[in-house]
């Protein structure tokens, strides 16, 4: 009999070959990757690993991909040991949660690889980030949190609405002002139950007129009468839109002048015309002036009110009137005898009397220098400016007076905020018998100023 035919060798066979089986099929469901050498180590510290035990599964997006291979003691930490497949690329921004399983506190191990882009973290290396989300403790003593909250809530509503109520609290306050505002508005409704039994009453004809109004059949009634406005309307608006036809059609006055494109751009032309107009006025520049000159020759005070218009920086208008106190001088001669003998002709008195004189002149600028010709002091006459330093000082020269010249010079040095000081001396030659010399003060004003004046008044 051969060995292979006996039945020991039969039943030995068996044997091994289930083993092998059994010992297959144990490597195709094991979770533990490092068996027969196919996984990579990582570890990371707890502050507490309850729930958490040896081969407790460790996964990634909820799918198994390695278990728990040692949880021991350092540093007054856990150390959790993991194993898991090596196909797993972890980085040193790898992350690991711990989340529960159910309600009965046990746990498992969640991996985030990290980023790709990062540093590949080394097998047995260090995982920094942990994040406890499974732990049952946190989530007993939040709620241990929030029924404390709970408690101090239902205290402070119990204080609040009780017989007397502290106002320690809004709600205390807010509960005593309501009930405030309940008995004022029982007292105002019993005091005053007849007038608003009265209003209730007004409030009930005044229904029922409306009622009444909006039922009435008759001809002036409000159903009739409103379906005839409506039918005009209907109409108006027929009539609207035959006439919208007709313009657009490009019928009539109107439909001409909307879609004929010669007429629009004639009435286009004429309005940038008058916007034209109206802009180079605006850039007109207006000045308001006044100054008042004391002569020390007469002893008193010559007043000068003047509008200069400005269209251009290159021109100016300026037209004034001026209160002289010599305007008219008259002499008195006097004469000296002895024996009917005259001795001298001597001229001892000599009068002013005031006249209103006027000035318009017409100025041309050339940079620092003034030419200006025209009407001064009624008289026919020309004269020219020369400005220094910025234009803050200004130097005059001006002749006028046909029969007898009448020079005058003048000085004139701009302070602040349109305020200047005046100098200077009039009739030179004295061939009107008014030389005398002035000093004075005035103010000059330009239409921007006068605006910001405006909108500043308080009238």
């Amino acid at each position: 009999m051969k060995f292979w035919s006996t039945s020991e060798f039969k039943v030995g066979a068996l044997v091994v070959i289930v083993g092998g089986i059994i010992g297959l099929m144990s490597m195709q469901v094991s979770d533990d990757p490092s068996f027969m050498g196919r996984s990579r180590k990582a570890w990371f510290l707890l502050d507490n690993a309850a729930g958490l035990i040896k081969n407790s599964g460790v996964k990634t997006a909820g799918i198994p991909i390695g278990i728990v291979k040692e949880i021991k003691l350092q540093d007054g930490k856990a150390r959790v040991e993991i194993s898991i497949k090596s196909d797993i690329p972890l980085t040193t921004s790898a992350f690991v949660e711990i989340k529960s399983i159910g309600i009965l506190g046990d746990k498992h191990v969640e991996v985030n690889p990290g980023s790709p882009a990062d540093t590949p973290l080394p097998d047995g290396g260090q995982i920094l980030l942990v994040k406890d989300k499974g732990s049952l403790d946190n989530v007993l003593s939040q709620v241990g949190d929030i029924a404390g909250s709970l408690k101090e809530v239902a205290e402070v509503v119990r204080e609040s609405i009780s017989e007397d109520g502290t106002q320690k609290h809004v709600l205390g306050r807010i509960v005593k002002n309501i009930e405030k505002i309940t008995v004022d508005i029982k007292d105002i409704t019993g005091e005053n139950k007849g007038q608003i039994n009265e209003i209730v009453d007004q409030v009930n004809d005044i229904t029922r007129t409306l009622n009444e109004l909006i039922n009435d059949e008759s001809d002036q009634g409000l159903k009739k009468t409103w379906k005839k406005t409506l039918a005009r309307l209907d109409s108006a608006m027929k009539n609207i839109d035959e006439i919208s036809t007709k313009i657009n059609k490009g019928e009539g006055t109107i439909g001409k002048l909307v879609n004929d494109e010669t007429t629009v751009e004639e009435l286009n032309t004429a309005i940038q015309g008058v916007s034209g107009l109206f802009d180079s006025a605006g850039r007109i520049q207006t000045g308001f002036d006044y100054h008042g000159d004391y002569l020390s020759s007469v002893g008193a005070t010559k007043s000068n009110i003047g509008i200069q218009i400005q269209p251009g920086l290159d021109r100016y208008y300026y037209l004034g009137i001026i209160d002289d106190p010599a305007g008219v001088v008259e002499s008195e001669d006097t004469t000296v005898s002895s024996g009917g003998s005259v001795i001298s002709d001597i001229s001892t008195v000599k009068r002013f009397k005031n006249k209103t004189k006027f000035t318009a002149l017409f100025a041309k600028n050339f940079y620092d220098f003034s030419l200006k010709a025209g009407l001064i002091e009624n008289s026919g006459g020309f004269g020219f400016d020369y400005h220094f330093l910025n234009k803050k000082l200004r130097f005059s020269l001006e002749a006028f007076g046909l029969d007898k010249a009448n020079l005058r010079v003048s000085a004139r040095y701009n302070l602040f905020y349109g305020l200047y000081l005046l100098a200077g001396q009039q009739d030179i030659l004295d061939k009107n018998n008014q030389r005398s010399s002035y000093l004075g003060a005035g103010l000059y004003l330009t239409n921007d100023d006068l605006k910001l004046l405006l909108t500043k008044s308080p009238f």
